[in-house]
């Protein structure tokens, strides 16, 4: 009988993190606007950052007529693309996974403001 329960309750572990993490492209939207000042999203227009239109999939330091570090296209060239994982790490701590980039931003704190603008960024990269 306990068997039983502890199964039926280890059951639902995956389903109830699978909703925590749920990602919510309307919340991004507003979470990116933090990065507003330096990127667009939803067009192919470089600012002081690139477009990060497309990003989802992008090889690091590779969208055209930008301008990037020497540390961001040595790290494309030595493998980094953007998916979902690589993403995470950077919003998490920008200048940890590509030391020497220029992005000054310090990077977002809490796990579901940065999946919510994975989630925001990936409408853009379809």
């Amino acid at each position: 009988m306990r068997f039983t329960a502890v199964f039926a309750a280890l059951a639902f572990v995956p389903l109830a993190a699978g909703q925590a993490a749920a990602q919510d492209a309307a919340a991004g939207e507003k979470v990116f606007a933090k990065c507003k000042a330096c990127h667009v999203a939803d067009e192919d227009k470089n600012k002081i950052g690139p477009s990060l239109m497309g990003v989802v999939g992008r090889t690091a330091g590779t969208h055209e007529g930008f301008k990037y570090s020497k540390a961001m296209i040595e790290a494309g060239e030595g493998g980094l693309a953007w998916d979902e994982a690589t993403l995470t790490s950077y919003l998490r701590d920008p200048k940890a996974v590509v030391k020497g980039t220029k992005m000054v931003f310090a990077g977002l704190k809490k796990d579901d403001e940065i999946a919510n603008v994975i989630a925001y960024l990936e409408q853009f990269s379809q």
